[in-house]
C-alpha cells in the first residue's frame, strides 16, 4: 500500500534538512574567515572550522529530492574520500614544518574532495524549484567553499615549496614568518594563512591586485585554475538560479491570468 502523504512529507523533510544545510555551511565558511582576520597566534582555530566544513560535506551532501531520496551508490566513495580529507588535514596540522612531504596528502585529497563536493553543492541547486534566502545561502556557502579550499591549497603549496609565494613589498621573502621558541629549536616557522587565503579570494574572483605573487611554476599554475573556476562557478549558478526565478515567476503569472472565453 502506497502513502502519496508521507512520500510527499518525507521529501518536504528533506528539502527543510538541506536548507539547513545551506545555512550551516554558510556559518562555518564565514567563521573559518573571521578566524583568519584574528591576530596571527589565533588562526589555527580556522583548522576546526575547515574539519567541521568536511564532516559537514560528508554527512549532508548525499541523496537526491528528485528520486525521492534514493541513497546514490556514489555516497559512500564520496564519503570514504572526506574522512581520508580529514585525516589528512589533521596529519598536516600537527605536522612540523620540516616535514614538508606532510602537505602532498593535503593538496591531493582536498582538491578531489572540494571539487567533488562543489559537484554535489550543485546539483542540489539545481534541483530546487523555488529561489528563497537558503538556497541564496546555498550558492554563496559554495562560493566561499572554493576560497577556503584555494587558501588552504596554497598554504599548502607553501609548507612543501617554501618561496612558492612573495609579497610585493618584500619580493626576496616568502610568506613565512619566524619567530623564537626555545633553545632547543630557536626559530619556528609559520605560514601566512590570512595572506594566503586573502591571496586565494584574489584569484577567485580575479582581481588581481598583485600585492601577493607566485613565484613557482605550481603556484602561478594553482593560480590561473581558481581564477578560470571562480567566473565559471559564478556563471553556472547564476545561470541556474536566475532559470529557477525566472520558471517561478511565470509559473505565476499564469496562474493569475483569467481563464479565457
Amino acid at each position: 500500500m502506497r502513502f502519496p502523504h508521507r512520500a510527499r512529507l518525507t521529501s518536504e523533510a528533506r528539502q527543510r534538512r538541506r536548507h539547513r544545510f545551506y545555512a550551516h555551511l554558510l556559518l562555518i565558511t564565514l567563521l573559518v574567515m573571521a578566524c583568519l582576520a584574528l591576530a596571527r597566534n589565533l588562526h589555527s582555530l580556522a583548522g576546526i572550522g575547515y574539519s567541521l566544513t568536511t564532516m559537514l560535506l560528508m554527512v549532508e551532501l548525499e541523496g537526491s529530492i528528485r528520486h525521492g531520496g534514493k541513497v546514490n551508490r556514489l555516497d559512500l566513495p564520496y564519503r570514504l574520500l572526506g574522512l581520508l580529507t580529514l585525516l589528512a588535514q589533521w596529519f598536516w596540522y600537527f605536522t612540523p614544518l620540516t616535514h614538508r612531504e606532510s602537505g602532498w596528502p593535503l593538496l591531493v585529497l582536498t582538491t578531489l574532495f572540494v571539487g567533488w563536493s562543489v559537484l554535489r553543492l550543485v546539483g542540489f541547486l539545481a534541483e530546487e524549484q523555488k529561489v528563497n534566502g537558503r538556497v541564496l545561502m546555498g550558492a554563496v556557502s559554495g562560493y566561499l567553499l572554493l576560497g577556503l579550499t584555494a587558501g588552504l591549497l596554497f598554504t599548502g603549496l607553501e609548507t612543501i615549496q617554501p618561496g612558492s609565494f612573495s609579497s610585493l613589498h618584500d619580493p626576496g621573502g616568502s610568506l613565512f614568518a619566524t619567530g623564537p621558541i626555545s633553545q632547543a629549536s630557536p626559530q619556528v616557522q609559520l605560514l601566512d594563512f590570512a595572506r594566503l587565503n586573502y591571496f586565494a579570494f584574489v584569484c577567485l574572483s580575479t582581481l588581481g591586485l598583485g600585492d601577493v605573487l607566485p613565484t613557482s611554476p605550481l603556484s602561478q599554475m594553482s593560480a590561473v585554475a581558481f581564477s578560470v573556476i571562480g567566473p565559471i562557478y559564478m556563471a553556472i549558478v547564476m545561470g541556474l538560479l536566475i532559470g529557477r526565478y525566472a520558471a517561478g515567476k511565470g509559473a505565476r503569472t499564469d496562474h493569475d491570468e483569467p481563464p479565457g472565453p
